[in-house]
């Protein structure tokens, strides 16, 4: 294939065909800082009496 020169009339076509791409998203755009969440007596606690139903048990399941 030889190397040819786009004439502005396929420019254009191809313009109106396809669009133009997106601006780019800077490095300082992909993310975002949050403050963490509440400690100590604010937040959710472990509760290790309430955690054994969320886990299977196959005996529990068979009824042994």
């Amino acid at each position: 294939m030889e190397n040819e020169v786009a004439t502005s009339a396929e420019v254009a076509a191809r313009l109106a065909r396809f669009g133009k791409l997106p601006e780019r998203i800077q490095f300082h755009e992909m993310f975002e800082e949050k403050k963490a969440g509440p400690s100590g007596a604010e937040a959710v606690s472990y509760n290790p009496e309430g955690s054994w139903n969320h886990f299977s048990c196959l005996a529990w399941d068979l009824g042994l």
